[in-house]
């Protein structure tokens, strides 16, 4: 059974888009994130967005607005990875 919902898992990655985001300093938090790459266009929507747990961060659940994400992880919103860097 593993290994089927594996399989269905690398083929929902397959359909996502993909794209690099550079931080500048130490960390970025997740809402400004949001807003940066355009998939929220305010803090209050890029909250919503949190709130209805429709972020993961390197395949987990992440619900905290201002989580101080780092060089390297991989955060997954909608059809959307993106890689830090």
């Amino acid at each position: 059974m593993l290994l089927k919902q594996h399989k269905y898992y690398l083929h929902y990655l397959k359909r996502m888009r993909k794209i690099d985001f550079k931080i500048d300093g130490e960390y970025i938090e997740l809402i400004q994130l949001l807003k940066a790459v355009g998939l929220a266009q305010t803090g209050g929507h890029a909250k919503m967005i949190v709130d209805e747990e429709m972020v993961k961060r390197n395949q987990t659940l992440e619900t905290r607005k201002r989580a101080k994400l780092l060089k390297g992880e991989l955060i997954e919103v909608y059809d959307l990875i993106i890689s830090l860097i």
